[in-house]
Order: structure tokens, then C-alpha cells, then sequence
């Protein structure tokens, strides 16, 4: 389909492929974004641990997520790994990282996939790995992703969808990924874009931005992702793109070393309270970056 017919016809939308409990089974009514928000800053989170700026001292400041420190949940159907606090599992020192809420890594089996459930107020998107990954909305609208393309949701005053393994006989690899946004009860929006892979080698692309005018999908937030496939060897300076942002980085395959620290797959890394870094591809590697605000409004 026309990308521009299908965002026409797709004003009403989701791309968030996971729910917090309870969400298919219709227990709550609450608010996706109150629920998480809530959570996010319940009183016994000592908030220096999530990664909030600090305002006195601008030297650069870090954290280290490696892989095999996530949280897991291995359900059968869907096999998904945590880099914040998800679902059943909490831990206070992980709840984000300034706007960004979630970062799951998930593996749908065959033929399996989420079923019709609803999302509010976040700004959702989904970056496929491997595989074909359905999607249905309560405007009726079909579509499938697939590796190389991204997905994005802003769910705003609400939506219904589901989200199906396309593939009866190879499981289906992707992103997860949830920010709070900067303005509630907009109109829901769904969009969806097919990258040019040659973008991609030994530099950052642009692939989310604050803005319909730029490069690849836009958010209500004020924050940029960037992908990028790197030789090994291959060096580039990052800029940060706005004042009061920080940036994590997933490694998605290879080894890199970002702003000094050493970095393997699935690896996550937080900076802020700074300009700009250096990252260099250890060996052929393939980095998320995601420049967000670290202040949520």
C-alpha cells in the first residue's frame, strides 16, 4: 500500500506490542500512562537511580545495562527481555531513563502474537529484527512489518490493536520501545516507514524525530533516534541534539565502545550531562541510539 494512502487512512492506530497486566484480560481501566508514571516515581524509588539530570554538575554521567542483567520473561509464546521495570518485573534502580519507559527485546513464536488490547497516552514504537510481524487496528486497518522497516504510535486519547507473527514457521524478532510524551489526549496516530539500508552503513541515520518535516517518523516528544551499521573500525562523533537530553545506546549486534565504555550485544548505555560522544565499532556492529529528554514533563 501507498505509505502516504495508508498514514491517510490510519489516523486511528497502535504499535505497542506488549501490555502491562492485566490489559487483555480487561482488569484495569486505568490510564497506560498513569499506571507507568506512577510506577516510575512511586516513593520507594530512590530517584538517583533513574537517571534524572543533575543541575549543579555537567560532567558527563553514565550507566551501565548489560545484557544478561535485564529482566526476563519467557511465556512460551513470547520469549522478552527488560531493560527497564515491565510487567512482573520491578526493580526500582531500572524504572527509565529520563522519557524512555521501556526497551523490550521480544521473540514471538510462530504464529503467535498479542491480542486486541488497548494503549493511552505514550508514544510507542517498534523496531523489527527478523520476521513479519501483523498489525491490526480498531480503525480496521492491516499492515505488516518487517525487518528494516519502524513503527511508531502515538496512542493519545486511545486505541485498540493487535499484533500477530505473520509466520507459521519462523518466529519473528523486534524492539519494543515506550517514552512518555509531552502532551496528553492527542489524536491517535499511527505511522510506519521502510528504511534505505545503505543509510545505514558506517554512520547514524535519523530514523524519529520531533517533527512530520524531518527524517524518518515523528513523536509528540522531544527526541531523536538514530540507527546506524558499522565496520568494524569505523569511528563517528554523536552530537546531542538538545539541551537537557541524554542519550542511551543499544548495542543490537556486535561490540562498540561508546564515550570510553566497552559494549557487547544487547548491551545498554546511558549518558548525560553532555554535548556529544565518540562511538567506535569494535567489530561489524549494528547501535540504537535514543536522544531523549531526561526530564519528564
Amino acid at each position: 500500500m501507498d505509505r502516504k494512502k495508508f498514514i491517510k487512512q490510519s489516523l486511528l492506530g497502535a504499535a505497542g506490542l506488549g501490555t502491562l497486566p492485566g490489559a487483555i484480560r480487561g482488569e484495569s481501566r486505568r490510564s497506560t500512562y498513569d499506571k507507568l508514571r506512577e510506577e516510575t516515581f512511586s516513593a520507594e524509588d530512590p530517584v538517583g537511580f533513574n537517571h534524572l539530570p543533575n543541575t549543579e554538575v555537567r560532567t558527563m554521567k553514565t550507566v551501565l545495562h548489560k545484557a544478561n542483567t535485564r529482566g526476563h520473561a519467557n511465556h512460551g509464546w513470547l520469549d522478552s527481555h527488560h531493560s527497564f521495570s515491565f510487567a512482573n518485573y520491578r526493580n526500582p534502580e531500572r524504572m527509565h531513563f529520563g522519557v524512555l519507559r521501556v526497551l523490550n527485546d521480544d521473540i514471538v513464536a510462530a504464529g503467535r502474537g498479542f491480542n486486541t488490547h488497548p494503549h493511552d497516552n505514550m508514544e510507542i514504537i517498534s523496531i523489527p529484527l527478523e520476521g513479519d510481524l501483523e498489525h491490526k487496528d480498531s480503525m480496521g486497518n492491516t499492515a505488516v512489518i518487517k525487518q528494516g522497516d519502524v513503527q511508531v504510535m502515538s496512542a493519545g486519547t486511545g486505541i485498540y490493536h493487535s499484533e500477530f507473527n505473520k509466520n507459521t514457521n519462523q518466529a519473528v524478532k523486534f524492539l519494543q520501545i515506550w517514552m512518555f510524551p509531552n502532551q496528553k489526549q492527542v489524536t491517535p496516530r499511527y505511522d510506519q516507514i521502510t528504511l534505505q539500508s545503505n543509510h545505514l552503513k558506517n554512520a547514524f541515520y535519523q530514523i524519529l524525530s520531533p517533527s512530520a518535516d524531518d527524517a524518518g517518523v515523528w513523536v509528540h516528544q522531544n527526541a531523536w533516534f538514530h540507527l546506524g551499521e558499522f565496520e568494524a573500525g569505523k569511528s563517528t562523533h554523536y552530537q546531542v541534539k538538545s539541551a537537557g537530553n541524554g542519550v542511551y545506546a543499544f548495542i543490537i549486534e556486535g561490540d562498540a565502545t561508546i564515550a570510553g565504555q566497552e559494549l557487547n550485544k544487547r548491551d545498554g548505555f546511558g549518558i548525560w550531562d553532555t554535548s556529544g560522544f565518540e562511538v567506535c565499532a569494535d567489530s561489524d556492529a549494528k547501535i540504537l541510539l535514543m536522544d531523549v529528554p531526561m526530564q519528564i514533563s
